[in-house]
């Protein structure tokens, strides 16, 4: 994105470019997150847990981007619209939801947040499937005509939604010792 601004290849309205890159690198991001404990619970692939912190604080830049382009960019500070904006338009509205319901969340990712809270963590990290949520309907709400992309990831997330109601598969229990 940088490359292509410096350059002027991102396209007739920039900013609407860097605002859009920015939020479907964000929207990606967030829903790799979500896709981490489904994939390893199906394939087994327990390492890639790790990377589900590193994918979310990502997300997190993103969508923190794609509201900076708008808020620096689009409305150069002109906090009298933003605040008309967040209040009148709901597809700014529930972006800006979504965006401060991710700072808890990012604020707890640390390990020692994670001991802190034990389960209360967990809790509170679910909110990443509400925030998702949010993304997908500011990015379908945004769409003036083309709807296939939000769709797409929409129908990603109630797949991953629809993974989470499917129980654990537990080891068998033994019926006795071996021998």
């Amino acid at each position: 994105m940088v490359y292509d601004a410096l350059t002027g290849h991102l396209s007739a309205d920039p900013v609407k470019a860097l605002t859009h890159r920015t939020g479907i690198w964000g929207i990606t991001a967030i829903t790799a997150t979500l896709a981490i404990t489904p994939l390893r619970r199906l394939t087994g692939w327990n390492r890639l847990q790790s990377y589900r912190r590193m994918l979310g604080l990502f997300g997190f830049f993103y969508i923190a981007l794609h509201f900076l382009a708008y808020l620096v960019l689009d409305q150069f500070f002109d906090w009298h619209t933003i605040v008309k904006d967040i209040t009148r338009r709901p597809y700014i509205t529930v972006g800006f939801t979504g965006l401060l319901l991710m700072v808890p969340l990012v604020v707890t990712s640390t390990r020692g947040w994670e001991k802190r809270l034990g389960r209360r963590w967990v809790a509170l990290h679910s909110l990443a499937y509400v925030t998702a949520l949010a993304g997908i309907v500011h990015f379908t709400w945004s769409q003036k005509a083309d709807l296939h992309t939000p769709t797409m990831y929409g129908f990603v997330l109630a797949v991953l939604l629809a993974a989470r109601l499917v129980p654990k598969r537990r080891p068998p229990v033994g019926r006795g010792r071996p021998g």
